[in-house]
């Protein structure tokens, strides 16, 4: 169900920020490759949930596989494929080259995600006996 967020939109947005920044100043060998994919899985959730009413479970899945998808399609080359290797914007968004550890990163971003969430997150609904009643009128 559609239903637009500002607390995840103004997070996604401030994310996508970060990840910019990430992209065109940081060149080392800790925080572009592995921060940046453990924000980019945190990133497309809050770009998710920020226009989609879905659960939590099926957000984190669907994020996560996006994730992975990305990365598998960098193990075949897609770039080369389709003759964007030497485009910088392009590697920037798909990436370059496939590695386990962005793998692992995704991973631990999702497991971010959830950790978050449940501890941000109200519990559950109120027992049975406990909810209010509707009551119709007569």
């Amino acid at each position: 169900m559609l239903k637009f967020s500002k607390t995840y939109f103004l997070m996604a947005v401030g994310l996508f920020v970060v990840e910019i920044v990430i992209a065109l100043y940081v060149h080392d060998r800790l925080i572009r490759p592995y921060a940046g994919d453990f924000l980019a899985t945190i990133l497309l959730y809050c770009m998710v949930r920020s226009v989609v009413s879905i659960r939590l479970k099926w957000a984190v899945a669907a994020v996560l596989f996006v994730s992975y998808l990305i990365e598998g399609l960098q193990y075949v080359d897609l770039l080369g494929r389709l003759g964007l290797q030497h485009s910088r914007l392009a590697r920037i968004v798909l990436g370059s080259s496939f590695s386990w550890a962005d793998m692992l990163a995704y991973t631990l971003g999702a497991l971010a995600i959830l950790m978050v969430e449940r501890l941000t997150r109200p519990a559950g609904p109120a027992p049975t006996s406990q909810r209010p009643r509707m009551q119709l009128e007569r």
